[in-house]
């Protein structure tokens, strides 16, 4: 059974108060439902971390290592801003699907480049929750077919 941990990163766990203009009314519980719901279907192994910590975040991605089979990521604003974060999945070889509830291009400038993209296996955004949905099948089944 496939093992998938999803990270979120920092101010998610505000989901649902901050910024419902940009990132809805959905709950990061909600959120956190919906993908187990979709890895029961698909039958695999989930689960969830969030952080406001970039420490936090890298180590969660490093204990990865060994335990799992991919890693689910929305870091947030530290898609723009983290070469640890980026070291850190480099250096776990765990294929990856970085998510984004907004679509990040459509926005401020400064949040049109990622870090993690050139690592990730794929990037999927704006779809709010259902980028979340649509990442963890596509990780699901690129680790399927390896």
């Amino acid at each position: 059974m496939q093992r998938i941990l999803v990270i979120h990163g920092p101010n998610l766990n505000l989901l649902g108060q901050r910024e419902p203009e940009i990132y809805g009314t959905l709950t990061l519980e909600t959120i956190n439902d919906a993908l187990q719901q979709t890895a029961s279907e698909l039958g695999c192994c989930l689960t969830s971390f969030q952080s406001n910590s970039e420490g936090a975040l890298v180590d969660a991605i490093q204990g990865a290592i060994g335990c799992y089979d991919g890693i689910l990521i929305n870091p947030a604003a530290y898609t723009h801003t983290s070469v640890a974060l980026r070291d850190a999945l480099a250096a776990t070889g765990i294929p990856f699907v970085e998510v984004h509830l907004s679509n990040i291009h459509q926005r401020e400038p400064f949040r049109h480049h990622s870090y993690l993209a050139p690592l990730a296996v794929g990037q999927i955004c704006g779809f709010g929750m259902d980028s979340y949905l649509l990442g963890l099948r596509a990780l699901f089944n690129h680790s399927k077919s390896r």
